[in-house]
């Protein structure tokens, strides 16, 4: 990642993408097509359907956030936050990965169900990055198709992935909840903890969807741990999702 000013990364996120906090069922269903787009057409974790949407019965109990493009009005990215109200409302890591956890005193079971969550479903569709990517799960840090996107706007779209994490960061810290957790592949965790995002692995690398591990995070650590520079994109995101929420 190019080293550029805390106001500068701030700046050009907010001049050219906006967090949108998508319950509403218009914005759900762009969330759904993105998800189909990477999982089912892209990287065939799941299979293709005729609606074009990939959904699941989480998403009855998540909060779903999308990135937008503004000049274009496209979606540049969607990231959902799996709640579980009781004990009916598992979370995935729990109905599929538990044997992965090695850290006992952090299995989700040991918490409040209203104080877990889960980060799942995490992509960024293929016209916002290249062709050719790391194939970690929805080419999370992709770069925008410089063939579309002028280089003022480059600068800040390799944030689009932080973007999200921080996105649904804000609707933590807006619903009190302390423990979070997300199985994603290390080298994009390394790369969250490279701006500071405290993704702390608690197990080992299996084969879920590709080779990815369980990490926790506590939101309320966030801001602590965060460089400086994200630490103003997280205000920024957080002043614009918080009224939506």
């Amino acid at each position: 990642m190019t080293e550029i000013s805390a106001d500068s990364i701030s700046g050009h996120f907010s001049d050219y993408l906006k967090p949108v906090f998508s319950e509403s069922e218009q914005h759900k269903k762009h969330s759904f097509g993105i998800r189909h787009q990477v999982y089912c057409e892209e990287l065939h974790f799941e299979p293709e359907n005729i609606q074009k949407v990939e959904t699941d019965d989480f998403d009855d109990h998540a909060y779903h956030c999308l990135i937008q493009h503004k000049s274009s009005g496209q979606y540049a990215g969607t990231v959902r936050l799996i709640t579980s109200e009781n004990d009916d409302q598992k979370l995935p890591i729990e109905l599929y990965c538990q044997n992965a956890i090695q850290r006992p005193e952090l299995f989700p079971n040991n918490f409040d169900r209203n104080d877990i969550c889960e980060i799942s479903r995490l992509a960024v569709p293929l016209e916002f990055r290249r062709r050719k990517m790391d194939n970690f799960d929805g080419a999370a840090l992709g770069v925008i198709n410089k063939e579309i996107y002028s280089e003022t706007e480059l600068r800040c779209f390799p944030f689009i992935a932080v973007g999200l994490y921080l996105s649904a960061t804000a609707i933590l810290l807006s619903k009190n909840i302390h423990h979070c957790y997300v199985m994603v592949e290390p080298r994009l965790a390394r790369s969250m903890r490279f701006v500071g995002l405290p993704f702390e692995q608690i197990g080992p690398v299996i084969d879920y969807h590709g080779k990815r591990a369980p990490f926790y995070i506590q939101p309320q650590s966030v801001e602590d741990n965060l460089k400086p520079d994200f630490k103003a994109l997280l205000n920024n995101i957080t002043a614009e999702v918080t009224p939506q929420i």
